[in-house]
């Protein structure tokens, strides 16, 4: 497997040849810098791509060209969004930029409650409370009808919680959900986030289904001509967030989406910890079914609880089983070698990673610091190795 690394161009607070140091050869990044709203030029990805091999590193993986609302809505503004977005993987591709990842989640993306959750090692990891989350939905945002999305019992629980958190915790929560990770379309305010999820309302999963199918129609073609893979990545995490529908989120939706375009260029991005932190996900079984349309992989792994909530483990050490996983894509890879594929290694990266070491006091990107991710990497890279010795 190709070991890359994520990485959010120049002013990343992890620098590029300490990607290098960790063990990547490959680099995942995007122009995060420019707007949507205009497509990536061949000299502005050049010079990205300039930089990073400067360093001794190659562009791997584009994670992402953002995905805006307009498309997600479908309607008026979503054949100028889309056409955008076809330039951009258009001019990618022909840079030498063949793997693209991307995601279909409407206003929030990947979401947590808590950055800094202490471990029993004390390390740090990304949480996300299901409690916290409804209580800052129905009681700090008060969304309405929000109530009517969760169990009655979760809705208590979650109203006992707010109280006993004061307005900075409060605040806190509100900036963890909605301001922005990295890596993700919007930073919203509480008013700004309101009207977001207004412009969804009435909206079905029938119905993103279908603008995401009308989407797809447009920009796999692109990608075939090219000869680039198209990667859409898991909802993070995998269910409904602010009423809003989600439809990547399970093994059934992967199977109509990659059947709605049948090309090996409409392919997936298999996040473990993405699909494992919905209980009645097997990430296996779905890695097993989608093996040869899996074209990127985010090593990372999850331990659940019974409420919906889960944390960030150790790369090895969560619910899935990340050493039959590897074999089945090394196996993967040796099958796409056979049948002749220039392209028969999968990118992959470490994600999430804990903030340990002196990266606890450091400032850094939540989920992108430095040991972490270099620890993660090393973990892969030791089980990959073994099964290399082993002959699987």
């Amino acid at each position: 497997m190709e070991s890359c690394w994520r990485w959010f161009g120049p002013k990343d607070l992890v620098p590029l040849q300490h990607a290098r140091q960790a063990g990547a050869i490959g680099i995942v990044t995007a122009l995060h810098e420019i707007s949507y709203k205009r497509s990536w030029t061949p000299a502005e990805i050049e010079a990205r791509k300039a930089l990073v091999e400067a360093s001794g590193l190659r562009w791997s993986v584009c994670e992402s060209i953002p995905v805006p609302s307009a498309i997600k809505l479908g309607g008026a503004g979503a054949r100028a969004a889309i056409d955008v977005w076809k330039d951009s993987l258009a001019n990618l591709a022909r840079s030498g930029i063949k793997t693209v990842c991307y995601n279909f989640m409407p206003v929030v993306d990947w979401t947590r409650t808590d950055l800094r959750f202490e471990m029993p090692t004390t390390a740090l990891a990304l949480r996300f409370d299901m409690v916290e989350f409804i209580a800052y939905d129905v009681f700090v945002l008060s969304r309405k009808g929000a109530e009517l999305d969760y169990a009655p019992e979760l809705v208590q629980r979650a109203e006992q919680r707010l109280k006993g958190l004061d307005d900075e915790a409060i605040l806190r929560l509100e900036n963890n959900i909605i301001a922005g990770l990295p890596g993700g379309e919007d930073s919203y305010g509480r008013d700004a986030i309101r009207s977001a999820i207004s412009l969804f309302d009435g909206m079905t999963a029938g119905d993103l289904q279908a603008n995401l199918d009308a989407f797809l129609k447009e920009v796999v073609p692109v990608a075939a001509e090219l000869g680039a893979r198209l990667a859409i990545h898991p909802d993070d995490p995998p269910i409904s967030l602010f009423g809003l529908p989600r439809v990547v989120s399970q093994a059934s939706d992967l199977r109509r989406i990659l059947g709605s375009v049948d090309h090996p260029a409409n392919g997936l991005t298999l996040c473990v910890g993405s699909l494992g932190s919905r209980a009645d996900n097997d990430v296996l079984a779905i890695a097993r079914e989608f093996a040869a349309r899996i074209n990127f992989a985010h090593l990372r792994d999850v331990a659940i609880e019974a409420d919906g909530s889960f944390v960030e483990a150790s790369h090895l050490e969560g619910r899935s089983d990340m050493h039959a996983i590897l074999s089945l894509l090394l196996g993967e890879e040796a099958r796409r070698r056979g049948a002749g594929r220039e392209d028969h290694q999968i990118p992959m990266r470490p994600d999430h990673g804990h903030l340990i070491a002196d990266d606890i006091d450091k400032p850094t990107n939540p989920g992108y610091s430095l040991i972490g991710r270099l620890k993660g990497l090393g973990e892969l890279h030791g089980v990959i190795h073994a099964i290399g010795k082993a002959g699987l």
